[in-house]
């Protein structure tokens, strides 16, 4: 039964390191969000330097979007696979 409960114990580890970094990737998330602006209103010289930057933030902030999914899927399937593995363990005793 002893290897049982390592394997609870490194399910256990793993959830929290892939919800540690999710949540600092949300605060990433929100820090970028919050520099990102609805409308600009620019003329033809700020077009070229401001309109780069909006997009290059935008194409960052989705490619992020992706990864925190990924992430938050993770967590959750470590999760339940932890509660199972802690089920399993509590019935056969």
């Amino acid at each position: 039964m002893i290897g049982i409960s390592h394997s609870l114990a490194y399910l256990l580890v793993s959830w929290g390191v892939a919800t540690a970094v999710l949540v600092v990737l949300v605060i990433y998330g929100n820090t970028l969000s919050s520099r990102e602006d609805d409308e600009l209103y620019l003329n033809q010289a700020e077009q070229v330097m401001m309109a780069s930057e909006q997009q290059t933030l935008i194409g960052k902030m989705n490619h992020l979007a992706r990864v925190i999914v990924y992430l938050a899927v993770l967590s959750g399937l470590l999760l339940a696979a932890s509660a199972g593995v802690w089920a399993w363990i509590g019935l056969s005793r």
